[in-house]
């Protein structure tokens, strides 16, 4: 019995809130074709916490350390990061990719929360804990944390600061956005104590944005990352995020792709999303309509992508 009461304990702590939250302010969203705004609803400029579609911006954000030559997708992270968690065996052989697309099957604990208590990781994906990396597929929201530690030290700087200097102020965004982690997400880099955000909203933090600074994200990744004629982030960069992984065909590098019609059937397969909270929050960017929407708080989300795609004809 004393052993069993220790265990609900442990779990109880696993599942303390240590980063912040913010309330929802209700239904809300924009959609653009071709650059203009066709319609939105609610208050596409209220900031809303953006759940797990912080994942897809911050594999966006390891594209500019692709771009500036830090990053190589198939190398082992232990070839560019000194860091325990890449220091025994199966830690060694975690490639990049395998940390953006979730296939990476670390096992171990990161700011006070094991791998086995992200719930979502006994709902989802074909792994076996501790198998061999690239072999299974789960989603986790403490491996994702270990992937935004791993490239806090890999730039050496927060990467809240390498998001707005090299893609959301070149886009235009606004300066209502930010990026949280938690009360203990620190790393130290050249004697610097530098806060490392979370990767989603599992425990709180993560990225807070307005619907028409999502959208503008969304548009980047649509024209290949380009903005007005400027190269944000490579091409190369882009269509290796919708580059179906081996074990989970409908994953890419951190966003969802719809291609078999496994994410959403009703919605059409050219479409790429990054999704957060159950589907209550999406970017959904589709290439084939050059368009791009994105809902907060939609009672139907899967029926609202559905009907404007079926309005707005592929190009």
């Amino acid at each position: 019995m004393e052993s069993y009461l220790a265990a609900q304990v442990a779990d109880a702590s696993h599942r303390e809130v240590i980063g912040p939250l913010l309330d929802g302010g209700g239904p809300g969203g924009v959609g653009v074709r071709r650059g203009e705004v066709l319609a939105h609803w609610g208050d596409p400029g209220r900031v809303e916490m953006a759940f797990s579609a912080t994942k897809s911006v911050l594999a966006l954000v390891a594209g500019i350390a692709f771009d500036d030559g830090l990053l190589r997708l198939d190398e082992p992270v232990c070839g560019s990061v000194e860091l325990p968690q890449f220091a025994d065996a199966h830690g060694r052989r975690i490639s990049w990719r395998q940390l953006l697309d979730q296939t990476s099957q670390w096992e171990g604990e990161l700011w006070g929360k094991p791998t086995g208590v992200d719930a979502q990781s006994v709902r989802e994906g074909t792994e076996s804990a501790g198998g061999p990396p690239g072999e299974g597929w789960a989603y986790n929201d403490v491996r994702v944390n270990l992937t935004a530690l791993a490239l806090t030290v890999l730039v050496r700087r927060p990467l809240p600061e390498v998001l707005r200097t090299r893609v959301m102020e070149p886009i235009g965004a606004s300066g209502s956005w930010s990026w949280h982690g938690y009360d203990n997400s620190f790393v130290d880099v050249d004697g610097v104590r530098v806060p490392v955000v979370s990767g989603g909203a599992h425990w709180g933090g993560g990225l807070w944005i307005s619907a028409l600074d999502l959208a503008r994200i969304g548009e980047l990744c649509l024209s290949g990352g380009e903005w007005a004629g400027r190269r944000i982030v490579s091409r190369r960069w882009i269509e290796a995020l919708w580059t179906p992984c081996a074990v989970k065909p409908e994953y890419g590098l951190s966003w969802w792709l719809n291609d078999g019609r496994v994410v959403w059937p009703q919605a059409p397969s050219t479409g790429r999303c990054a999704r957060g909270n159950g589907g209550n929050h999406l970017l959904w960017v589709d290439p084939a309509r050059d368009l791009t929407l994105v809902s907060r708080w939609g009672a139907d989300v899967e029926a609202l992508v559905a009907a404007v795609s079926e309005a707005v004809r592929p190009c």
